[in-house]
């Protein structure tokens, strides 16, 4: 497939000129796809149209293809590439014509733009030598299986993106960082693995041009061939949406499975759940335009809805699909499914008790969804080298894993990369992929060399509440300021506010105690001492989340002996001197 792929992709030579090598996918994705498609119903030409000829009901009319073709979809023109080679004065009509006549669910085309591309092709001069080029591709069925095509479609995306370089973050996920994921994802499900014949459903909200989707089918199929799992994807950006789709086709997936829209705004697969959830969303966006849709979707169906937890301030959104994948698996009863998403750091931490981000760090984390946090390099990715981190979730963890959450830090696992892309620099390789969903695997029972990567906590490690403390107002002549019953006013320039961990004085200890008894004793412990005259004010008491990642892995690192800093700085100073002595003279 590489060896084809570099065929077509160097079919690119006759762009050289018109295009830049950034938007030579812009052509040679979409050509391919329609190469395939007209493969595809070679054989079945006269079916589709004869039929369409008697069955003006569109609706019908592609129930009767796919009933006596088997495809899902169909073109009612008369030409093919053969026929429009064969006719190069009037190829730019005739190939719109063909376009224009392909099923409705084939919309990949309009969403490529390929309109204006054919309308460029034609003004260059450049059209017949693509048409041309493509027709010498076979890439019918007979040649090239599915699975095959899909691979090399996916060459070819890989391709379009190293071309892209420092643009390519926004819709391609590098792979090395998918898969992780994925076997991350599949590390607890041995029956998708084994059992022959099995079905499993993954769903991508950000699908992008469908690396992770792609990514969980073929690791599926490796480890069981007699598997079978239906992907499913929305995508916002019309290019990406359309690569996406058109892989589904080369893999000869369900088109109608990949959906275009706002997944915030207009989850187009509401109701439906899933074994896998995969996404990567894009890191302090803004949700303003989707903002209207989000409040009014909440305010109807309440805390049970997908955004039911809690709102996130409003210049970072991507806690949103966090908590969209939270509500996508598939129930506990019905086998429960595991979700994959990578953030970066701030909704580890971000917001304090009561916030939005903290009470969607509750819910996760007070319903046990929350299986392992894995920090990854940084510089993995194609626009940022800020750091990343993947939130496994699961709603039906196994027994040992009830109650804990695991935190993997995977920063030092990585090799440089000989030629960045755009902001990747560094890439985790199997052997390190392999260590660290072994890690993971390994759980509370780690090797000595593993041990120092892993740390298992109870979910009410993370819980704290947020108390307040007030002092009382006093007046220049130092005596209290109180109100008509006698009660000390508070001084609001003495107010301060205390973070108390659920696990105050309970080292080692699992659940979370009862509230006032462990505030009581934080005051007399923490506060009283120092300050006597202190009071708590009970009703501002608030219950937060964080999950402070980076504490839990620090390290204490000595300062140097000062002998040998001074030694260091006598031979500084003395080659100041030097230099100094050397201008002067």
């Amino acid at each position: 497939m590489s060896t084809l792929g570099n065929f077509i992709w160097n079919i690119a030579d006759q762009l050289r000129g018109v295009y830049k090598p950034a938007q030579y996918g812009n052509v040679i994705l979409p050509f391919t796809i329609l190469r395939r498609l007209d493969a595809q119903m070679d054989q079945h030409r006269d079916v589709m149209r004869e039929l369409a000829a008697k069955t003006p009901n569109a609706e019908l009319l592609a129930r009767q293809v796919k009933k006596q073709t088997g495809l899902t979809f169909h073109n009612t023109s008369k030409y093919d590439f053969a026929r429009l080679v064969a006719d190069p004065a009037g190829l730019r009509e005739n190939l719109t014509d063909y376009l224009t006549k392909f099923s409705d669910n084939i919309d990949v085309f309009s969403r490529f733009k390929v309109d204006n591309e054919i309308a460029t092709l034609a003004e260059k001069d450049r059209l017949y030598l693509v048409v041309k080029q493509f027709a010498d591709v076979d890439l019918h069925p007979k040649t090239i299986s599915n699975a095959d095509m899909g691979d090399l479609f996916e060459e070819l995306i890989r391709k379009f993106a190293e071309a892209s370089n420092e643009t390519a973050g926004e819709h391609f996920t590098p792979r090395d960082a998918i898969h992780l994921m994925v076997d991350l994802l599949y590390a607890e499900d041995t029956e998708a693995l084994t059992k022959p014949d099995i079905i499993r459903s993954v769903y991508d909200p950000t699908a992008g041009t469908g690396g992770m989707l792609s990514v969980a089918e073929e690791h599926l199929l490796t480890r069981n061939p007699s598997a079978r799992m239906t992907l499913h994807g929305q995508e916002l950006n019309d290019q990406s949406y359309a690569i996406c789709k058109s892989d589904m086709i080369a893999k000869g997936q369900d088109p109608t499975n990949i959906k275009l829209g706002d997944t915030l705004a207009d989850d187009q697969f509401a109701g439906q759940l899933f074994d896998y959830c995969l996404a990567n969303p894009p890191y302090g966006v803004d949700w303003k335009a989707s903002e209207k849709a989000i409040k009014a979707e909440r305010a109807a169906t309440g805390e049970h809805g997908r955004f039911g937890p809690g709102l996130p301030r409003i210049s970072d959104g991507q806690m949103l699909f966090l908590t969209h994948l939270a509500s996508k698996m598939r129930l506990p009863k019905d086998g429960g499914g595991r979700a994959g998403i990578v953030l970066n750091g701030s909704p580890l931490f971000t917001g304090a008790a009561g916030s939005g981000e903290s009470e969607i760090r509750r819910h996760l984390l007070e319903h046990d969804l929350v299986d392992v946090i894995v920090a990854l390099p940084t510089d993995m990715f194609y626009n940022t080298g800020i750091a990343t981190y993947v939130w496994i979730l699961d709603n039906t963890k196994s027994d040992e894993r009830k109650g804990l959450v695991q935190l993997i830090d995977g920063t030092s696992f990585f090799s440089k990369m000989r030629k960045s892309l755009g902001s990747k620099r560094r890439e985790i390789g199997s052997a390190h992929r392999d260590r660290l969903v072994r890690i993971y695997s390994g759980f509370d029972d780690q090797t000595d060399e593993d041990a120092e990567f892993s740390k298992v906590l109870p979910t009410a490690e993370f819980g704290f509440w947020t108390i307040t403390v007030e002092r009382p107002l006093r007046d220049e002549d130092g005596k209290l300021v109180t109100d008509r019953k006698g009660t000390p006013k508070p001084d609001s320039k003495l107010r301060d506010t205390e973070n108390i961990p659920f696990l105050y004085g309970r080292k080692g200890e699992r659940d979370a105690p009862d509230r006032d008894p462990t505030i009581k004793a934080y005051l007399e412990a923490e506060v009283l001492p120092h300050m006597p005259d202190a009071w708590l004010d009970e009703k501002k008491t608030k219950v937060g989340y964080e999950i402070p990642f980076t504490r839990h892995f620090y390290k204490y690192v000595p300062p140097r002996p000062l002998e040998e800093i001074d030694a260091e700085l006598n031979v500084l100073v003395k080659e100041i001197i030097e230099l100094l002595q050397e201008i002067e003279s």
